[in-house]
């Protein structure tokens, strides 16, 4: 099936679009020509979703649905290690947010496409990601693959699930080879965990719902309502648990709680801490 990235074409259009490069790649002769005028073709159906597509900026600002179902069909583990060294979210011995989970693997094991997709991002991060892959899937997310030795696929590339993108390492910011891997959702990142079992080797779900913070929701019968996002400080000089607790209308109590510290705790710029 082709599909691409358009932004902003309506589907008749892009139909037509599709006719009209067929008839062109029929007369083609050599692979290479056929795939590159594959890969300008393809159509990706949440366009919708995803009305720009640029390659730079993993995680941004956008407005989320209320719920989004993300169906785990057709999809592929994107290492076999079961491995699992660092979950997902607010780490206070570290300070700071974790927006996947990292996967214990050795340098130059192979690294898979989770679904079908198109490669948005190929890139390096010193200080980040090193060596880092995203793709955008045709269920509505975007899969990251951080800290590889090699990328193996480009830009703008089709890959389908299971294809291999990247090796294992241990580059940019990173201690100790391993796969970094994000699901994420309009730029929003979520918790891997809900949609892949990497312990057991299998979807943690066939289709998982991700449902907005404050959304109210009817489960068995009964109302319910999803509780909020937490969120983070990044300590300034100069800044206090007092300071924080009172800029952000919360107790000094419910900051040393959340985030596993006391009065003798000394703040550096450039921690963060969870006061919600």
């Amino acid at each position: 099936m082709l599909f691409s990235v358009l932004a902003g074409v309506r589907a008749q259009d892009s139909m037509a679009s599709v006719v009209s490069m067929q008839t062109s790649i029929e007369g083609v002769d050599t692979i290479a020509m056929r795939t590159m005028l594959l890969n300008e073709l393809s159509i990706i159906p949440v366009n919708d979703m995803y009305p720009t597509w640029v390659n730079y900026g993993v995680h941004y600002t956008s407005t989320l649905p209320d719920s989004f179902t993300i169906e785990m069909k057709g999809y592929s583990m994107p290492t076999p290690s079961t491995r699992v060294t660092d979950i997902y979210g607010y780490r206070p011995r570290r300070r700071r947010v974790h927006h996947g989970l990292d996967i214990k693997v050795q340098t130059g094991d192979t690294i898979y496409a989770a679904f079908d997709g198109k490669v948005r991002i190929a890139s390096y991060e010193r200080r980040g990601y090193g060596n880092f892959v995203v793709i955008r899937h045709e269920n509505g997310i975007e899969t990251l693959y951080g800290h590889l030795s090699k990328k193996l696929v480009v830009v703008n590339q089709n890959v389908k699930s299971g294809d291999p993108i990247g090796l294992g390492g241990n580059t940019g910011r990173s201690f100790g080879s391993h796969l970094h891997f994000e699901t994420i959702l309009m730029g929003q990142s979520i918790n891997p965990a809900f949609m892949f079992d990497f312990v057991n080797q299998k979807a943690a779900t066939e289709r998982y719902v991700y449902r907005k913070p404050g959304t109210k929701y009817i489960e068995n019968g009964k109302v319910k309502t999803v509780g909020p996002q937490p969120k983070y400080h990044k300590v300034r000089s100069g800044d206090t648990v007092s300071k924080i607790a009172h800029k952000h209308g919360v107790s000094q109590k419910t900051i040393f709680k959340l985030n596993g510290i006391n009065g003798r705790t000394v703040l550096r710029p450039g921690m963060t801490l969870r006061y919600q």
